[in-house]
């Protein structure tokens, strides 16, 4: 059996890569090949292959007969991408991993959750998207369609939802993503959370996203196109949970280091933030209290929705997953985590 894993050097990749290797030994894999774009492998030794998917053709190691399975974990997943930019790093990508396909190939295309669920009006950033909320959610859901229509052998879709840490230790192989509030909130950038403190926020360890992957990539392949649905579903966080969890966990660290504790920021409700706050913020905030603004607002979304996703593949006790990705943060970054906290301040804009 050969499998292909693509973005081996990505948070989920680098998971999936390390489990494939480990769940493989004694059965009949002969072959595990991955890629990674800028990787420091080369194509007869160790690591992953160099690979600049969609801007360059595929290294030889990579052509010449099918795999058995491609694990397509590659991909941008900026939520700031224009259109443009989200075909070439996606839409692009996926078909140049499908070139490498033949009809027996098991491909397992690793999406999001955020192409299904529930999509408020406020969420939306114009036609440009097509109904979804940005460039990201976009291009993943094209890329489905074109996993449906243009691959003609079995395939699995994988849809997680925000990825966090390692249920047990809360490691993970790049801070990225959510982990940016963990910082603003320390540093009093992050002063109020927007969303419903009621909305639903879906996590899912690192790890247990990895074991849906690889168990679809080492098992037998699907008669029929499957998709996989990773999230707690209705025993989700709320963003009143997350946002009191992840408070907690710091102030616990900071505790142990005699620092004090952070407060927890008040929640204004996102139609309050975008009618009065936000115009009041783009007047008289800092220029990098304005970022910190624009980078939280993304989240915004994300962390209260109004209805959970359904999941296939339940994750439990999304509280303690939450509490150790902070707390792995906090020690890999203990001066970000034990900082001086400094009110936001109103500055004359004239």
């Amino acid at each position: 059996m050969r499998i292909l894993v693509t973005g081996a050097c990505g948070v989920v990749g680098t998971e999936v890569a390390e489990r494939l290797a480990v769940e493989a030994a004694g059965r009949t894999v002969t072959d595990i090949v991955s890629t990674a774009r800028g990787a420091g492998g080369t194509a007869t030794g160790s690591g992953p292959v160099p690979w600049n998917i969609g801007a360059e053709p595929a290294p030889d190691l990579l052509t010449g007969r099918p795999w058995d399975a491609i694990v397509h974990t590659a991909a941008s997943t900026r939520w700031t991408m224009s259109r443009q930019e989200a075909t070439d790093a996606n839409i692009r990508t996926l078909r140049a991993v499908l070139a490498l396909a033949g009809p027996q190939t098991h491909v397992v295309h690793v999406s999001t959750a955020y192409v299904g669920g529930a999509r408020a009006p406020e969420d939306l950033r114009g036609e440009e998207f097509e109904g979804y909320r940005n460039g990201y959610e976009w291009s993943k859901s094209v890329c489905e369609e074109i996993v449906a229509t243009d691959h003609r052998g079995p395939a699995t879709i994988v849809r997680p939802p925000l990825v966090l840490g390692r249920r047990g230790d809360g490691r993970i192989g790049r801070f990225s993503g959510p982990y940016s509030l963990f910082p603003a909130l320390v540093s009093g950038l992050a002063a109020v959370v927007v969303g419903d403190p009621d909305g639903y926020a879906e996590i899912s360890p690192v790890d247990e996203v990895a074991e849906v992957i690889v168990g679809a990539a080492l098992g037998a392949p699907p008669a029929a196109p499957l998709t996989e649905v990773i999230a707690a579903g209705r025993d989700s966080m709320r963003l009143s949970d997350l946002v009191r969890i992840t408070c907690d966990t710091l102030n616990a660290f900071r505790a142990e280091h005699g620092v004090d504790p952070i407060a927890q920021p008040p929640t204004v409700s996102t139609d309050s933030w975008n009618r009065f706050f936000l115009p009041l913020a783009a007047q008289w905030l800092s220029p990098v209290q304005q970022e910190a603004v624009k980078l939280l607002a993304m989240f915004q979304s994300y962390t209260s929705m109004s209805e959970p996703f359904e999941p296939t593949r339940k994750v439990a006790d999304p509280g303690g997953v939450m509490a150790a990705s902070v707390l792995h943060w906090a020690r890999s970054k203990p001066r970000q985590a034990l900082g001086r906290t400094v009110p936001w301040t109103l500055i004359d804009a004239a």
